[in-house]
């Protein structure tokens, strides 16, 4: 965490942010309706309507879960960031105007699961959002905005991470194109991106210190 004083219109732009996140992952569960049974429906009834809700359920965990990464990465970014560029704005802005329509994407795509537009819909947001998370977080750990007790490990380790990302969301557009049903299967292929970047940055690295 950097020690130096934030400014305070980054502080602003950090917790409005923040409550942007919060409520969109709040509103994923709000198309998800409890079923209504008759008063004397047996134990099957009521475990077989709420089986009937796994697509919905799925939908609702996937989304929260990129949600909270997107916000994680977010977090990180900007806990090491002390002053306040205004270019980050429009950025941050366009980034947040995505994850505001993840409830409305998650609940088309959970309602149409095996249909391919609806999943290809989803995954070019999540690209579209990790394109723009990718530029938030270059500028907020840029010269500009990033504090100077910074290491350069945490701004690498940040980095890597938007381009993990952005590269597991454009393999789950890819296989959304040949195969929908697991389209959202090429978000899973985000940890295998950062543990090759990882790698990768560390083969640079001994080479450069040979």
């Amino acid at each position: 965490m950097a020690s130096a004083k934030t400014d305070h219109p980054l502080e602003r732009m950090v917790f409005f942010s923040d409550a942007v996140f919060a409520i969109a992952i709040t509103l994923l569960v709000i198309d998800i309706h409890p079923p209504h049974l008759a008063r004397h429906a047996s134990d099957y009834e009521h475990w077989a309507a709420l089986g009937a809700l796994w697509p919905s359920l799925f939908g609702y965990l996937i989304s929260f879960l990129v949600i909270g990464a997107f916000w994680m990465g977010h977090h990180r970014a900007f806990a090491i960031a002390t002053r306040y560029d205004p270019r980050v704005l429009r950025w941050n802005m366009a980034m947040l105007m995505v994850i505001a329509f993840m409830p409305f994407i998650t609940s088309y795509y959970s309602s149409n699961i095996t249909a391919r537009v609806p999943i290809l819909v989803y995954c070019l947001a999540m690209l579209l959002a990790a394109l723009l998370n990718r530029k938030v977080n270059y500028t907020a750990t840029g010269p500009t905005m990033v504090s100077p007790d910074a290491s350069a490990e945490d701004i690498a380790y940040i980095r890597r991470r938007s381009n993990s990302v952005l590269l597991g969301a454009a393999a789950a557009v890819a296989l959304s194109l040949v195969l929908p049903e697991a389209g959202q299967a090429g978000l899973i292929s985000i940890p295998v991106w950062r543990r090759l970047l990882t790698s990768l940055d560390k083969r640079r690295a001994a080479k450069a210190g040979a």
